[in-house]
Parts: structure tokens; sequence; C-alpha cells
């Protein structure tokens, strides 16, 4: 059964995990184009997609508004009372929940959901939290990696036939 909402992480799953600043206190995240295919995957699958972040950055707000994300949770302390509050008002149970992160902020939601996964560039000890293992880094499209996997490649290539193609 596939989830009903996929939730991620940021820095470490969309971004490489590096924190960029200038002189002048601007701040710089790079973000991996193909992540934006994982969204358009879940989409079309009626699957919604939230992001839940510690970091309380401008930059991951227009991130998500140019991938129409559903949810956007930022300068999050407590993932897990953002999660419980989101399937009490979906009216979902968290074994409807995936959920991807990198590190120990997300231990409680990836022990908690019904489906998670960890980048292979996590620490160690984070990677027996994930029920599905990847094989992409953070920054390097994990999290359409991620999204493929909850779908499986029958899913996907539908998607591509369906979706993708029929747009261009």
């Amino acid at each position: 059964m596939l989830p009903k909402l996929i939730l991620t992480d940021i820095d470490g799953v969309w971004t490489d995990g590096g924190m960029y600043y200038n002189r002048t206190d601007d701040e710089w995240k790079k973000f991996n184009t193909y992540d934006s295919a994982g969204v358009l995957f879940a989409h079309a699958c009626n699957i919604s997609v939230g992001i839940i972040t510690g970091e309380n950055t401008e930059i991951v707000k227009r991130r998500a508004d140019k991938l129409k994300v559903d949810y956007c949770f930022l300068g999050v302390k407590n993932k897990m009372q953002i999660v419980n509050q989101l399937i009490s008002d979906l009216g979902i149970s968290l074994s409807e929940v995936a959920y991807i992160g990198d590190d120990i902020n997300d231990l409680a939601v990836l022990r908690s959901v019904g489906t998670s996964g960890v980048p292979s560039s996590a620490p160690f000890y984070m990677k027996s939290y994930g029920n599905i293992t990847l094989s992409k880094k953070g920054g390097e499209g994990v999290f359409r990696e991620f999204v493929e996997a909850i779908l499986g490649e029958e899913k996907i290539l539908s998607i591509i036939d369906n979706v993708v193609l029929a747009n261009q």
C-alpha cells in the first residue's frame, strides 16, 4: 500500500548537509534538480509531500514553493510534534506516512512512520533506522530515489508515460 504522505528533512537529504556563508551573512544551499521529480512522482499518485526542517531559511521556502510542496515547516525543534499534528489534521495514521531523514533529530520520526529511508551519507548508526536502503547521498537526488523505491518501477514508468510524456 502506498503512503498518503511523504515527509522529508532538507539538510543532508535534499542538500549535501553543507551550509555556505559569505562575509555579508548571505547563505546558500545547493539543491539537486533530480529531487523535483520525486515531488512530481508523488503528486502524480495523489501523495502529499511535506518538508520538516530544523533550519529556518527563506531558501527552503522558495524551493518548496517552486516545486509546489504541500507542507513546509521551518525552524522545527520537535519534528514528531509536527508529524502528529499533520496526521491528525489529515485523518491518517503513522503507518500511512513515509519519511526520509539523515541525522539524530530525525530519529523519532524514522522510528514511528510506516516507511522510512536514510541516505547513504548519513552516519553509520542512522542506517539501522531506515527500512529502505538508499544508495544515493544527500544532495545527489536521494529524495527522488526514496520516492521511486516507494512507488516501484512499474508505477514510475506509468507516470512517465501518462504524465510526463503526455505533457511534452
